[in-house]
């Protein structure tokens, strides 16, 4: 491994095109290792192996598609040397910290007896971490190439989503009984759709696609974020587009011009909104929204907490097995899952790793944000709200591996909104 590696030497044109085939193999396989760990759920995974099901062996509980990260970061690092500049060795070196992180919370938990508390540290954390240096070790064209690909995932999700919530039929396998039909898309859950859309509408504005392809995705994103029944995902998906819309500069426009034209925009949008709601709701999409915000899913997420009065001092310091959390729940509080990632991490964990955890969470989003364009911040915030809204943080799901990839690619230090790079000083 080097952080030294040029590009193909003029005198030596056969060893160039070796590296440069070699690359573009590793972009593919590492395009493969993303789509494998977005589209395939939890309930494909069952099909095959125990791998959210009480028992079978460790292995089994991890994602076919972190087996695959694993193994693409092994061979981007060592089959080519690479290089890094500047702020990419120090989000690489933060990356790595990030990752020994999570293999010291893994041998720990594991020394307590808990290796299934671990499994989602693995294939959530880990998994993203994997992802994050090898997008890292491949240059910044693969990374905008592999991120606008993980971007095209979630906007073909939102598409299939939206047709699923037409139908009523959908393309992936769902277990689950639910008192009304919700898609999934590509996602494992209605609630994942519709966090991913949302997430996805700010990153889509950093990408340089042209300007209508751009709000055209945004606008199948809001969509699709409402064909989910996601209802707190939708309204942080309406402030963020009011937030990307009013903030984030145009390019080419002096600061009144700007103000003028963000002002016509903003007003054609409440208008256009008002008429997508009304064909929204004609649709049927917004029926979730019949009921308010504070019905019993809202209180159920209020209720888990209970939970922490109900064990000893030992169970709060050193945690207890994620079965046995559930167990308790189902039987004291009569509630079927536990959506709460504060409630699980707390409790499985323990308070003081909980808190260790929290703190390295914390500081590596700052880390992948620190320099980053406004709306990384607002894409991120978005995910992280939403996130904090239900058990993402502590399932074992592909968002934050897509969050750690936009992150890389787009969050680039003093990077201009929607502009290449070579146009920023002129401009």
């Amino acid at each position: 491994m080097s952080y030294s590696a040029v590009g193909p030497d003029p005198s030596e044109p056969a060893a160039g095109r070796r590296r440069n085939a070699l690359t573009l193999l590793l972009v593919l396989g590492m395009a493969v290792a993303l789509a494998l760990r977005i589209i395939i759920s939890p309930m494909m995974m069952e099909r095959v192996v125990a791998y959210s099901a009480e028992g079978g062996a460790f292995y089994e509980k991890l994602h076919f598609g972190t087996y695959l990260m694993f193994a693409m970061l092994a061979l981007t690092l060592f089959s080519r040397p690479f290089r890094l500049q500047g702020e990419e060795i120090d989000r690489f070196k933060a990356l790595l910290w990030f990752c020994l992180a999570m293999i010291a919370l893994v041998a720990v938990l594991f020394a307590l007896g808990r290796p299934g508390a671990s499994v989602f540290l693995i294939d959530t954390y880990l998994c993203a971490g994997a992802a994050g240096l090898s997008v890292l070790a491949l240059g910044p064209d693969a990374r905008r190439v592999l991120a606008e690909f993980v971007l095209a995932i979630l906007i073909l999700s939102a598409v299939i989503g939206i047709g699923e919530a037409l139908t009523e039929t959908r393309l992936l396998p769902y277990d689950l009984v639910e008192l009304t039909f919700r898609p999934l898309g590509l996602s494992e859950h209605p609630l994942a759709l519709g966090a991913l859309c949302a997430t996805a509408i700010g990153f889509v504005a950093l990408t340089r696609w042209r300007i209508w392809v751009r709000l055209l995705a945004i606008f199948v994103l809001f969509i699709g974020c409402a064909a989910s029944g996601a209802r707190f995902a939708l309204l942080l998906s309406v402030a963020e587009i009011l937030v990307l819309l009013l903030f984030l500069p145009w390019p080419r426009l002096s600061r009144r011009h700007a103000r003028r034209a963000k002002a016509v925009v903003l007003l054609l949008t409440l208008v256009g909104g008002t008429i997508m709601v009304a064909l929204l709701a004609g649709g049927g999409l917004l029926s979730r929204f019949s009921e308010t915000l504070f019905d019993e899913n809202f209180y159920a997420r209020l209720t888990v907490y209970q939970v922490f009065s109900m064990v000893g001092w030992k169970e709060l310091l050193l945690g207890m097995p994620p079965a046995d959390l559930l167990a308790m729940v189902n039987k004291e509080l009569g509630l079927p899952f536990i959506e709460s990632a504060q409630v699980v991490i707390g409790l499985t964990f323990g308070i003081p790793l909980a808190l260790v955890f929290t703190w390295v969470f914390g500081w590596i989003m700052l880390r992948l944000l620190r320099g980053a364009p406004l709306a990384a911040w607002i894409g991120t915030a978005t995910f992280l709200l939403a996130a904090l809204s239900n058990n993402t943080l502590s399932g074992k799901q592909p968002i934050m591996t897509i969050v750690f990839v936009l992150l890389l690619a787009f969050g680039t230090p003093r990077q201009a909104f929607g502009m290449p790079r070579q146009n920023r000083q002129a401009d």
